[in-house]
């Protein structure tokens, strides 16, 4: 086959592959230019050309870690950022740089030297002409002057929190709308999963059937680990699902293992792959597996993920239980007070109008440390009817409905997680 045949059918995947590796788009689309005009000029001296895409992927990696090089942002050692900085994530390495940027030269010159170049001690003993127990001691003082500056503090239990399981019956509700003014927020947990990727990070979370309020699926998950998928930086994730609900069961068991690799950028948090056992098989999904992967675990404009920085944009008009949308979209629809397990939440609420899923609803109360309060989903009066051969509103009469563009959707179940307790 020929050069442009071979091209049309992998430009997809490069493409994809580009933009998760550059951030900046312009950047990227160069980037591709070039990675296609290399790839013209060396294609004679491609042998075999069934493997043309592990080929063209290859170049495309070069062209970005050189565009990495160039501009002088080093791939970090994990490890080493683990110890001056107790976390990760990509939008806060760039704050690791920036902070290492304004310290005096001397700091600046021996934190680079050790953590982003890679020279060993001893080297830089060498290289800079002083003993051992000099580069000891400046690295000493440089990590607590990069400690002084650096302020994250990963979200904690209140000491005296006592260890529970979360409880077998949903706590009751209320949700009442305040009419202040909707609060912008950040919120970087990851899309359906209710966790934050950055090491050290876990949570528990379960469903709640309406209208008895009993619980089906509970989740373990943590952060257990860095990791890299097509060299995208990311965090690895370790989910136990237990009594999955009939849309998460892999196979017949009443348990069910995941693991994801998710990335937070600075401005959004996106799944970069996604394992799991079934049927004795363990199948693995990376982004540039294409519906494969997008139709369970990608989401926004080339897989961006989702946004981290939320505002309300008015996109949702919502009055009451009635709601217009001339689109599918997710946005913020007001500013509620959610009273749940004796405790009160200013929150916002995230409303998804069918981004993830065809005939699917949901709100998300997110108060404003960014956490998840309630999550509540609503199903199309028709969802799945060859499935299930009855309406929703006929199915489960009890139940709240919404009004979307006219349209009915029946409250199906609710999501807490240990946030709350």
């Amino acid at each position: 086959m020929n050069f442009e045949t071979l091209l049309a059918e992998n430009r997809r995947i490069i493409e994809r592959y580009v933009y998760f590796r550059i951030s900046n788009k312009e950047d990227a689309e160069d980037i591709l230019q070039e990675t296609y005009l290399s790839a013209f000029q060396k294609f004679a001296n491609l042998e075999n050309k069934l493997y043309f895409k592990s080929w063209l992927i290859k170049i495309a990696k070069n062209k970005c870690n050189d565009y990495y090089r160039e501009k002088k942002i080093n791939t970090v050692d994990d490890a080493a950022l683990d110890t001056i900085a107790g976390k990760s994530g990509i939008g806060e390495r760039f704050e690791i740089l920036e902070i290492i940027n304004s310290l005096n030269k001397k700091d600046r010159n021996i934190l680079n030297m050790y953590y982003f170049i890679g020279y060993s001690q001893e080297e830089i003993s060498k290289l800079m002409g002083i003993p051992i127990g000099t580069v000891k001691s400046r690295l000493y003082t440089a990590r607590n002057n990069f400690k002084s500056k650096y302020t994250y503090i990963p979200y904690a239990k209140p000491k005296g929190e006592t260890e529970m399981a979360l409880p077998e019956i949903m706590p009751k509700y209320t949700i009442t709308e305040n009419n202040k003014k909707p609060f912008d927020v950040k919120c970087e947990e990851l899309m359906g999963w209710l966790i934050v990727p950055k090491l050290n990070e876990k949570t528990e979370w379960a469903l709640y059937n309406q209208p008895d309020g009993k619980q089906t699926e509970r989740v373990e998950i943590e952060v257990v680990g860095m990791a890299s998928v097509h060299d995208v930086e990311g965090v690895e994730i370790a989910a136990r699902e237990y009594n999955p609900v009939e849309n998460n069961k892999l196979d017949s068991s009443e348990f069910a293992q995941r693991r994801f690799v998710a990335q937070l950028t600075d401005t959004h948090c996106r799944f970069l792959a996604e394992s799991h056992k079934q049927n004795g098989i363990t199948r693995y999904y990376t982004f540039l597996d294409e519906n494969e992967f997008t139709k369970n675990w990608g989401y926004g404009v080339d897989n961006c993920g989702k946004e981290t920085h939320l505002s309300a944009k008015g996109i949702i008009k919502r009055k009451n239980n009635s709601i217009i949308s001339e689109e599918k979209v997710m946005d913020i629809v007001g500013r509620y007070t959610v009273d749940i397990n004796g405790k009160q939440y200013d929150s916002i609420c995230l409303m998804d109008i069918e981004t993830y899923e065809k005939d699917v609803v949901t709100e998300q109360y997110i108060d404003k440390n960014g956490k998840t309060v309630l999550w509540r989903r609503f199903n199309a009066n028709d969802w799945k009817y060859e499935k299930y051969n009855q309406l929703w509103n006929n199915k489960l009469p009890d139940n709240e409905t919404i009004i979307v563009n006219g349209k009915i959707y029946v409250h199906w179940y609710d999501c807490i997680s240990d946030y709350i307790k």
